[in-house]
């Protein structure tokens, strides 16, 4: 007979169920994240199981592939799209594993992609970029406004970030206390700058450039990093059925429940990678300042509505093109995607 595990994973421990291909509970234990304990834990009934559902939470990379490399089959549990227990007032870790196993014995977990083990870690290093310059970002608009409320004036971040000359002190120097400010920003800022590149250089020189790679690059607002994060984050297009599942997300869709034309809640606007979100957020910025047709489409938008959701129509709109752009492996056309 046929068993099947479910595993709720938390930050340092782990609930681990098993279940009969009738339901019948037939083991569970709370685990530390211990590798060879939960080995050790299965092994009684490795010939069995016929699959083990895990929880996709923050930390989910080890155990699966400490599973999957022990010969079990893991299907990674999509939390966002999980039903849960109806008319329950008590839940837990034993509950919500034996709840895991049980949708795995009927068929209706619903699963998340396994990204390659391989190929995470350039993933990672991209997205550790991606935390720096958010850190360097939030010390340039700090010194930005002391400047701006001491001197009168704004210095562009262009000039804040540039490493060979120094046009942040001269500006504060009247001042000890301010021009101590000015200093330590401006240092930070140019070691995260550096570290910014260093980690640029590793991930172009590493990552393995695909076609969808270079056809990327030809849509509106989208350089080097941006394919790179586009083409890492996606990973195998043909994971989303339609263009409408891929745009979802990358979150670039409303999350609104309508019915008869009232609206009747709103979803989790968390659902979907807020790394592709960020992604097409950033090309649509710089497609509206440097592509025509972009610029065209947003100016009829703000037309019509506000900054915000023209914005957003034009990020959708190259979410859209970069569906296709994967799939089908062909450059971007501005006849299609910006036409009428």
């Amino acid at each position: 007979m046929s068993l099947y595990a479910g595993m709720d994973l938390h930050g340092n421990s782990n609930y681990v169920a098993i279940m009969d291909s009738k339901g019948k509970r037939i083991a569970q234990k709370k685990l530390p994240n211990d590798r060879r304990l939960i080995l050790e834990t299965l092994q009684p009934h490795r010939t069995k199981i016929s699959g083990i559902a895990v929880e996709s939470t923050y930390n989910w990379y080890w155990v699966v592939d400490t599973l999957r490399e022990a010969g079990y089959r893991v299907h990674l549990a999509n939390p966002s799209a999980i039903q849960r227990y109806s008319g329950l007032k008590y839940t837990d870790d034993q509950h919500d594993a034996f709840w895991l196993a049980e949708m795995l014995r009927l068929g209706i977990l619903p699963e998340g992609y396994i990204y390659p083990k391989e190929e995470r870690p350039i993933r990672d290093l991209l997205r550790k970029r991606g935390h720096l310059v958010k850190l360097r970002t939030s010390l340039i608009i700090s010194l930005q406004n002391i400047i701006s409320r001491n001197c009168g004036v704004r210095l562009n971040v262009n000039k804040v970030k540039e490493l060979k000359k120094n046009q942040v002190s001269p500006l504060l120097e009247a001042n000890d206390d301010l021009a101590l400010a000015g200093d330590v920003s401006k240092e930070a800022i140019d070691f995260l700058t550096r570290k910014i590149r260093k980690i640029e250089g590793v991930i172009v020189e590493k990552v393995e450039v695909k076609d969808s790679y270079r056809y990327l690059l030809t849509l509106p607002g989208v350089g080097k990093i941006l394919a790179l994060t586009i083409m890492l984050e996606t990973g195998p297009i043909s994971r989303f059925a339609k263009v409408g599942n891929y745009v979802s997300y990358c979150r670039k869709v409303s999350s609104q429940w309508i019915s008869n034309e009232k609206a009747k809640g709103k979803g989790n606007k968390k659902n979907g990678n807020k790394y592709l979100a960020w992604a097409f957020s950033e090309a649509a910025e710089l497609g509206r300042r440097y592509h025509s047709g972009a610029r065209a489409y947003y100016t009829r938008k703000m037309q019509r509505t506000n900054f915000m959701v023209a914005h957003s129509a034009l990020a959708h709109k190259l979410a859209r093109a970069a569906y296709y752009i994967m799939r089908d492996q062909v450059p971007f056309s501005s006849e299609k995607l910006f036409a009428g």
